[in-house]
């Protein structure tokens, strides 16, 4: 994978997202999915994708192959990251998912974020919910020495 400054860029907001949101997982026992309903999948710049779910994003990064952003809405807060390309997703996806979360997979866009805003926003956005790696049994770190 060739690493690009957008993509250790957003490799760090995502890492700062699960810091603040809680990189565990965490489930109130009901599983939401199974009764909700999924509308197709929405495409569209992150500006679109962000109105679909009525937010007004905060840009972190703006670049040819990525542009990402946070939004905050009632229920708490996410970031919606759009792609140039599928590969440059699948790319940022494999290496976000090393730090934990929850993701909502669309079409050259995802959201990320705790479980229970993942899965409100897929019942606006479509998509498909994806988890991240859980090393350990607590929270996900990294530690080299």
């Amino acid at each position: 994978m060739r690493l690009t400054r957008g993509t250790l860029l957003a490799g760090a907001a995502v890492a700062a997202l699960v810091a603040l949101t809680g990189c565990g997982g965490g489930s109130d026992g009901k599983d939401a999915t199974a009764k909700q309903t999924v509308p197709p999948t929405a495409t569209g710049s992150l500006e679109e994708l962000a109105a679909e779910v009525k937010c007004k994003p905060s840009i972190q990064t703006d670049a040819d192959e990525i542009r990402q952003g946070v939004c905050k809405i009632g229920s708490g807060k996410f970031i919606l990251a759009t792609f140039a390309t599928d590969r440059g997703q699948r790319e940022w996806l494999d290496g976000a998912k090393d730090y934990g979360g929850f993701y909502l997979v669309g079409a050259k866009w995802v959201a990320v974020g705790e479980q229970k805003m993942v899965t409100t926003l897929r019942g606006r956005l479509g998509g498909t919910l994806e988890q991240g790696t859980q090393h350990g049994a607590g929270h996900s770190g990294h530690h080299s020495g």
